[in-house]
């Protein structure tokens, strides 16, 4: 389409299918450049179309172009695609990407907040991964600072209550839940009851704990399907401090004996600062070195998922970016809002174990891991979620995950039943399918345009909401047609398993395994 019109066209699914499979608004674009009514440059550019292997025909409908897809190359695209499963809806991007996300700090595990960051970004590498980007999925350990001062002093307070049953007083600041005991049991078995004592080695127990943190963190990410390429640890980039302060020219001063970066110049509110007047480095100052380090690593893109409360935080890291001399524009910053969990309708109670936050691992313990995917893949990122755990413990069709997977289980059960062999219903062909048959083929073979939305647009959503869709579609076409025993039974199986190609590509790149058995209890 490119190349016919010399730019980029726009396709639109007409709603009412008898238009044809695409249409384009593209005359109206070009009205005012040629002034020329619209339904006269459709008319033109519908006659400059002749009948091919792609189109059946090109049409013009109230300015609209109309295009129908021919049988031949859905037919023979079809095929392609049963015959080369694992290159279905992939390209050969390449461009370099690095992709952070996560990235909680190592002081607990991960909680409901943290797993939606962690679905939308493996999705997203999925996505990408799929359409041949050369990205790498990558983890920012926040190993220094004050959270990991107050780790020790947290490991500290719950040894000494519950190992050496003393009274403790607790500040306003600390962390809490039961992997906190586990570790102070583990910090007794490697140092000795004294490291739970002696206030300073509170450092050199949050340092030995944090790496056990990670571990957890590590276990579960792995529960849900999500691992990463590379890990940078924050303490490990402070010993080019001062090179990159160097490299950041004016972009830095000294004011107060604090030194600040001059964000403000570059679109920021204010300027902000960077090291304290004792010699710390603020949160920033770790950052600044960290993204000079991504920088010089030479992706062409960069893109950072960050919890919605890091909105502000956005202008400051730009800034930084340019001063250091690189192109802010090729880092991209998506945010991930908070998530409210509900049960049976009532706000979700925390359990002992988990502090004062909803533990990650307790939700997939609860429904499982392929229905937290799926939730937290299913609506904008940067919009607020809510949703009730009971919802996605129905197996009926009002659970989407449910519903999916049993279209595939469907399609699985039914190929079962034939008698027809794999070459007899490979060989079928799909030309002279009825209206709703061609309908069903065409919404499978969606499936790249939507894999390369979904990631172009940074809107994984629009994955899961196609899965519903197509297996709304089948579980219609289902009720609808008689499939086994009928003349056409080659050629309908031959559908199904391309719907079933398409629904299992699609769950694979949110992580999850189609199902091609579903119990008694399920359906």
């Amino acid at each position: 389409m490119r190349e016919k019109f010399g730019r980029e066209v726009v396709l639109e699914k007409p709603r009412d299918r008898s238009f044809g499979h695409f249409a384009t608004p593209i005359a109206f674009s070009l009205a005012k450049e040629l002034k020329e009514s619209p339904m006269k440059i459709a008319e033109e550019l519908a006659s400059s179309f002749q009948e091919d292997d792609i189109f059946s025909s090109v049409e013009h409908v109230k300015g609209y172009l109309n295009f129908r897809l021919s049988e031949n190359f859905l037919n023979e695209y079809a095929a392609w695609a049963l015959q080369n499963p694992n290159e279905f809806a992939k390209q050969d991007k390449k461009e370099k990407i690095l992709l952070e996300f996560v990235s909680a700090n190592p002081t607990g595990p991960l909680h409901i907040g943290h797993a939606r960051g962690a679905v939308y970004g493996d999705t997203l590498y999925r996505l990408a991964k799929h359409l041949g980007y050369d990205i790498t999925a990558e983890y920012y350990v926040n190993d220094a600072g004050n959270q990991i001062d107050l780790l020790g002093l947290s490991i500290q307070l719950e040894g000494r209550s519950s190992i050496l049953s003393q009274e403790v007083e607790y500040p306003q600041s600390y962390y809490r839940g039961e992997y906190l005991s586990v570790l102070a049991e583990e910090a007794v078995e490697k140092f000795g009851k004294e490291i739970l004592i002696d206030e300073s080695r509170q450092k050199e127990l949050a340092l030995w704990a944090k790496d056990g943190v990670m571990e957890i963190i590590k276990k579960d990410l792995a529960d849900t399907n999500i691992f990463f390429d590379t890990f940078v640890y924050e303490s490990s980039l402070y010993d080019d401090w001062d090179r990159v302060m160097v490299k950041m020219g004016d972009g830095i001063y000294k004011k107060d004996d604090k030194i600040f970066i001059a964000s403000s110049q570059r679109g920021d509110d204010s300027d902000r600062v960077v090291v304290r007047e004792d010699g710390r480095p603020t949160y920033l100052a770790g950052d600044i070195v960290y993204h000079n380090q991504k920088f010089e690593r030479d992706y062409a893109h960069y893109i950072n998922i960050w919890g919605a409360d890091h909105h502000g935080y956005i202008a400051r890291v730009k800034a930084a970016v340019e001063f250091l001399g690189y192109d802010s524009s090729k880092l991209e910053v998506l945010l991930s809002q908070m998530v409210s969990l509900l049960k049976d309708g009532e706000p979700y109670k925390m359990s002992k174990r988990a502090g004062n936050v909803i533990l990650m691992s307790d939700i997939v313990e609860e429904i499982g891991s392929d229905a937290l995917r799926f939730i937290f893949a299913s609506k904008k990122s940067d919009t607020a979620l809510e949703f009730d755990l009971a919802e996605f413990k129905k197996q009926d069709s009002s659970n989407p995950i449910f519903y999916i997977q049993y279209a595939h289980a469907r399609i699985k059960t039914i190929i079962s039943k034939s008698s027809l062999s794999e070459d007899e219903i490979m060989s079928s062909s799909l030309r002279n399918l009825d209206e709703n048959a061609d309908i069903l083929m065409f919404d499978a073979l969606l499936l790249p345009e939507i894999v390369e939305d979904a990631f172009a647009s940074r809107q994984v959503q629009k994955l899961p909401e196609y899965l519903k869709f197509l297996a709304a579609s089948l579980h219609k076409f289902y009720y609808d047609c008689r499939i086994i025993g009928t003349e056409d039974e080659a050629k309908l199986l031959k559908l199904l398993m391309l719907v079933g190609l398409s629904l299992r590509v699609g769950l694979s790149l949110m992580g999850i395994t189609a199902k091609d058995y579903m119990s008694k209890e399920e359906n």
